[in-house]
């Protein structure tokens, strides 16, 4: 089968949760024999990373520049999500329609919810060519919960007012997406719940994100972290991962004053920046490998106020073998053999009593940590999620 992948980014290196669910899916069509086109945004040259060596074709092309005044002028004199528009390129829409019009493709495949953009037109000018809508999020609700979330602070109230006017937007756009699309792939039970409800059929499925869980067995180097190590990874300019940070360093770490919190990812945020100022606060910025650090690490945390899917940094250290202290957002997603394996926590005082608990208890960090590894090797394995993939598409006449 001859599939045409579209997405907003290079999925390669491996340094975001989109970019490990992407390469997975890309490496396991390979390895099941179909034949590959790869469609991206992105700066760099896709020639020297393993992308080449999976796909017939790799394309990249400069991603289009919005100014806030175009995002301004979106926002107040139309009806359209900012997320409809932000990666619009008319150069990309015509790569994209010409690589339908001159080869032979069986399936599009868009890759969240960035890269949907060009499903219309794929759908209007090519009708007969089957579309999977990849979605990564459930983002109408998601927009739904951060506006929640930033409500609370009368600082925050210009951004709670942006998410709940999105969230409204995205919600018909979402629909629009799920409805042109001969199937759509949600990544948990909770998502295909809500994103189930924009079809009147049964073609919304469920895979989660998974992991190349052997790339976390052994460390490629080792380092030194303080005593009583707590680490959280995550890409650092990603709202809920700030959002998560925020509150566990001012409501949560005070409580633990033996605990040292390593916060490790790319492009920390400025509402951030100010944290290692506190002597039991490490920011280090992008790193050139993240297992050393959940090898290092006492415990993980995941304090996650708002977000959806399955959260990838979790499957990580699960692989890991971290000792896990998770909010219920943060895993939800993940099966309920998968969240036995970690404590779970949704206050602030029971979320500083898990962590407590586990550094004081070596046995039971080590206990949790070998259970989590065999789980996330049992249900997400790529090995083990790309047959559900297949399945679905051939319920629906592909392949």
């Amino acid at each position: 089968m001859r599939i045409l992948i579209v997405t907003a980014s290079l999925p390669y290196p491996l340094a975001s949760g989109g970019a490990i669910r992407v390469y997975g899916i890309l490496k396991g069509l390979h390895d099941a024999g179909h034949h590959l086109t790869l469609l991206s945004f992105g700066d760099k040259d896709a020639s020297q990373t393993p992308l080449v060596d999976i796909c017939e074709q790799v394309i990249v092309l400069p991603a289009p520049v919005r100014s806030k005044a175009e995002r301004i002028k979106t926002l107040l004199l139309s009806s359209q999500a900012d997320i409809e528009t932000r990666f619009y390129s008319v150069e990309f829409e015509q790569k994209l329609l010409s690589l339908l019009t001159d080869n032979h493709v069986d399936l599009v495949q868009f890759e969240a919810i960035e890269s949907a953009a060009y499903l219309p037109v794929v759908r209007e000018k090519f009708p007969d060519v089957k579309i999977c809508f990849d979605t990564f999020n459930a983002e109408a609700d998601l927009q739904r919960v951060i506006y929640q979330i930033d409500k609370q602070e009368l600082k925050r109230l210009p951004q709670a007012v942006y998410s709940w006017i999105q969230s409204k937007r995205i919600h018909q756009y979402e629909g629009d997406l799920c409805r042109a699309s001969d199937l759509v792939i949600a990544v948990s039970e909770e998502d295909e719940a809500i994103l189930s409800q924009y079809r009147n059929d049964d073609k919304t499925y469920i895979m989660p994100s998974g992991i190349f869980v052997d790339d976390y067995t052994t460390p490629d180097k080792e380092i030194d972290l303080p005593e009583n190590a707590v680490v959280f990874t995550g890409k650092m300019d990603y709202r809920p991962n700030v959002d998560a940070m925020l509150w566990f360093a001012d409501n949560i770490l005070p409580q633990i004053p033996e605990a040292n919190l390593t916060i490790v990812g790319q492009k920390p945020h400025a509402r951030i920046q100010h944290l290692p100022e506190r002597d039991n606060i490490t920011l280090t910025g992008w790193v050139d490998t993240v297992p050393p650090y959940l090898h290092a690490s006492d415990v993980y945390i995941a304090p996650l106020r708002m977000g959806s899917g399955t959260r990838l940094k979790i499957l990580e250290a699960m692989a890991s073998g971290c000792a896990i202290v998770a909010t219920n957002i943060a895993a939800a997603g993940l099966t309920d053999e998968a969240k036995s394996t970690m404590m779970i926590a949704d206050t602030e005082s029971d979320f500083a009593e898990a962590i407590r608990r586990l550094l004081n208890n070596p046995e039971k960090r080590q206990e949790l940590g070998d259970c989590a590894k065999k789980m996330v090797k049992a249900q997400y394995g790529w090995s083990v999620l790309i047959p559900r993939l297949l399945k679905a598409y051939e319920e629906v006449g592909i392949g």
